[in-house]
């Protein structure tokens, strides 16, 4: 038998090879380039008495040759379908890169005496971490310089910087392959020299105790689950570690940090509907953390600690949230009381906590809100926001001790901006806004929002913008969407989208449900059984764009990545006719064949989100709207599907998987592209110019399909 089954192998490499050699041949014919066809190799899939039948199931094997070949076959294709549109490719990354200030730094923040930031340097790719003692005329004191350490790598992400409590000592991630699977350095900052300390397969980030020498870690298992807490001592041998948490439900992620107040080193466990957390106090690190509050199902909290309370964020009795607070020797949940009470219309998002201010992020009516409070007798007063649409939240307050709230401030047509506010004479400072390099003007465009119809009747926000001096009917236009873990997709100022904008195009965001910009409800009702509502949602934005002739199914296109690229692949198959044409960034499609895996990363600990397909009910209404299982003979428009080969929380075989399928069923001639970065992972190429190669290209790749080539 084992004769047998190799010599099938060997017979089925051959078939392979010589598909992959017959495609790859035809792909230099540029004149007339056939689109690559993959071996259908039917594999039966059985589960609750149905049998689906998967032809494109060898892809999944990133270790087999012909995968790397065939992967390397369709990026030939999509190369040479899009050859003619390099010279605008060209245009489009000069244009992009154009706007940004080269030489450019962040807004420096003090904690612990010292003034941290971030600089560039013109023609650079990566960042440079930097600090000042005392004030910012002092010398400047290089930590890491991300340019020296990339060379040689094609991919480089240094992640998770943390200075030790005396400022001697920093800790940093390094992932060189894109998978999010990070090793820890160790650098001593007053000579300069790197720790021969390296741990692998981590999270990237650490716990600093304070004797600064004690770091807490935490290591992934092989689906890349943050799964265990480790103890290192610096400078001692890493196998000597001791474990010091072992979250064994598969379905809990758990991660350590530190209160802002440095008192306590926290260990968080994390689900969709539940959480759990421990404290150690940062003077003992031999110690023994302690519970917070036990795990229930369906029971939700944050934790943070000023004074002599825990201030815990907690949808107990609360299903929008509220913060409560408990003292830190009474700590579960009977001993909570109230600190701003649950409201029915308001989401209570996050907190910041000074010696005598309160700051909270409310979300209502589909808008972030910044509410300040008096600790001394709890008086309250709103930052006052003009526009329609915007994003808002509170950026780095590492110091207790102050008046003074830095926050971050954007919308379509402003900027992206950091502020300081002055809490006590609710003054506001602009400390810097995002630099557009050229002659942009933000007076030049138009920021609306409107409220489009579900089919339920529910009211479906839309935020959109425009250059005004282009505005006509049957515009074209690009409707992003996502709509999945409660992630509110807000309405940024991004330099890049102007490249569109300029050509005519309109930008809309449809806030769906699935998201949480219209409080928890909104989440609940684009998840598990109710998700389609999110995809009927983002076809009813498109619907109304259309209806209101902002645009029209001929200049109409749709972009989402990751859950959003599921977005996409649900919206073609059920309304292939209302758009011109889609962008599918490593998007997740074969939902399915996915939940049933439990090898790979994000499967267990999000059957809260989409439901476990082990369960016949939630198998079956996966199988209903899962892309790759509803790909029928008919006609799609115009696809374009980006995916990593390290991706690690959508595998490269599922738009591989996809795509396949699409050509090998569709019935029309629009242009249906895989484009896979063979060295990079979930987010694309690292580098902060080079990463835009990628965006050239979508954009080309859209405005050609309008017959627009410059």
């Amino acid at each position: 038998m084992l004769h047998l089954l190799r010599a099938y192998r060997s017979m089925l490499i051959l078939v392979l090879t010589a598909l992959i050699t017959i495609v790859s041949a035809s792909c230099q014919q540029k004149a007339d380039v056939q689109p690559p066809r993959a071996a259908q190799i039917n594999k039966e899939l059985t589960i609750h008495e149905n049998t689906r039948i998967d032809p494109y199931y060898w892809l999944n094997d990133r270790d087999n040759p012909q995968v790397i070949e065939y992967l390397n076959v369709e990026n030939e294709y999509t190369e040479a379908k899009m050859a003619h549109t390099r010279k605008l490719q060209d245009k489009l990354f000069n244009e992009i890169i154009g706007r940004i200030k080269q030489t450019d730094e962040s807004v420096p923040y003090l904690k612990n005496g010292f003034y941290y930031y971030v600089r560039y340097e013109e023609g650079l790719e990566y960042p440079i971490y930097c600090r000042k003692k005392g004030s910012m005329q002092a010398e400047e004191e290089i930590m890491l310089n991300v340019n020296d350490m990339a060379e040689g790598y094609n991919f480089y992400q240094v992640v998770g910087l943390s200075v030790s409590p005396n400022n001697q000592l920093l800790a940093f991630g390094v992932d060189t392959v894109g998978r999010r699977n990070y090793s820890i350095r160790f650098k001593d900052l007053t000579s300069a020299r790197f720790y021969d300390d390296s741990i692998d397969s981590t999270t990237g980030s650490v716990a600093w105790a304070n004797d600064n020498q004690t770091v807490f870690y935490v290591t992934k298992d092989s689906t890349l689950r943050p799964h265990k807490i480790f103890r290192h001592k610096l400078g001692s041998d890493i196998k000597q570690d001791v474990e010091v948490y072992h979250e064994k439900d598969n379905t809990f992620n758990t991660y350590v940090f530190r209160t802002k107040s440095d008192r306590f080193i926290m260990i968080a466990s994390v689900q969709t509907l539940s959480s759990e957390y421990r404290y150690l106090d940062a003077d003992q690190p031999q110690g023994q953390f302690k519970v917070i509050q036990p795990r229930e199902r369906e029971l939700e909290y944050s934790v943070d600690h000023f004074e002599d309370h825990f201030y815990i964020l907690t949808n107990y009795k609360a299903r929008n949230f509220r913060l409560v607070r408990t003292p830190v020797n009474r700590t579960s949940k009977q001993y909570w009381q109230d600190v701003v009470a649950h409201r029915d219309d308001v989401l209570l998002e996050d907190t910041e906590i000074f010696k005598n201010y309160l700051v909270v992020r409310e979300q209502k009516d589909g808008l972030p809100h910044l509410r300040v409070f008096q600790w001394k007798d709890m008086s309250d007063h709103y930052l006052a926001f003009d526009e329609p649409a915007y994003v808002a939240f509170m950026s780095n307050n590492p110091e207790f001790n102050t008046p003074v709230l830095r926050y971050f401030y954007s919308s379509l047509t402003t900027p992206n901006s950091t502020y300081d506010y002055n809490m006590e004479t609710r003054e506001k400072t602009l400390l810097k806004q995002e630099e557009v390099v050229g002659d942009f003007d933000p007076a030049y465009y138009q920021s609306e929002r409107f409220l489009a119809t579900a089919d339920d009747g529910i009211k479906i926000p839309i935020s959109l913008v425009y250059r005004k001096d282009l505005k006509s009917e049957n515009m074209p236009c690009l409707l992003y969407g996502y709509g999945s873990y409660g992630a509110s997709m807000n309405p940024w100022f991004s330099s890049v989208r102007l490249s569109l904008l300029d050509r005519g195009f309109i930008y809309a965001i449809a806030h769906i449900r699935g998201g949480q910009e219209m409080g928890r409800d909104w989440y609940e009702d684009g998840k598990l059984l109710k998700k389609k509502n999110t995809f009927t949602d983002f076809i009813n934005c498109a619907e109304f764009l259309v209806d209101e002739k902002y645009t029209s199914p001929e200049k109409l296109f749709a972009m989402g990545g990751s859950a959003g690229g599921l977005l996409m692949g649900a919206v073609v198959n059920m309304r292939p006719e209302l758009f011109k044409g889609v962008v599918a960034a490593v998007p997740f499609v074969d939902v399915v064949t996915t939940m049933l895996d439990e090898s790979i990363p994000l499967t267990t600990g999000e059957y809260d989100e989409w439901g476990n397909p082990n369960i016949k009910e939630y198998y079956e209404y996966m199988l209903s709207y899962s892309p790759y299982d509803q790909v029928e003979a008919k006609e799609y428009p115009a696809i374009l599907a980006t995916t990593g080969l390290h991706d690690s929380q959508v595998q490269y075989w599922e738009p591989a998987k996809w795509v396949a399928k699409l050509r090998a069923m569709k019935a029309d001639q629009n242009l249906l592209l895989l484009k896979t970065d063979m060295e990079a992972g979930h987010s694309g190429t690292t580098g902060r110019f080079k990463r835009h190669r990628d965006t050239a290209f979508e954009y080309a790749f859209m405005l050609d399909q309008l017959g627009i080539r410059k």
